[in-house]
């Protein structure tokens, strides 16, 4: 999981929520929202690169329906191609250890799929040149 300062300018990352259930996550997404006064959730949608739907994609829209049923809030899709992939990167750039690399690339890779959502929906401001 990963949150927006209160500007929607910047994504941090925040603790792994493990998988498990859907509704066990749903619960635990929407109880983690109402926590932090989220007025939005952005869930990432895995797709192929080719922009196809993928036997992940369809698990993710189950649930969106789960978590549909824990919160009344908003709640976007966004595409997260290669947001892992990136995270990874990052990761062995940084020279972080194969052992503590997987638990944060989860972590990663949804800071830089809703800060790739915060750059689209917040363009920069225009000079007054």
């Amino acid at each position: 999981m990963a949150i927006s300062d209160e500007t929607g300018t910047i994504a941090q990352p925040m603790r792994y929520l493990e998988g498990g259930a859907d509704e066990m996550v749903g619960r635990a997404v929407a109880q983690t929202a109402g926590e932090r006064g989220v007025t939005k959730i952005v869930v990432g949608i895995p797709v192929r690169m080719s922009g196809q739907a993928s036997r992940q994609t369809e698990r993710t829209l189950q649930f969106l329906t789960v978590l549909s049923k824990y919160t009344t809030l908003p709640v976007e899709r966004w595409d997260e191609r290669l947001t892992t992939a990136q995270a990874q990167r990052a990761l062995l750039e940084g020279n972080v250890r194969r052992k503590d690399r997987k638990q944060k690339i989860d972590s990663m890779a949804a800071q830089l799929m809703l800060q790739s959502y915060l750059d689209a929906h917040n363009p920069p401001p225009q000079s007054e040149d």
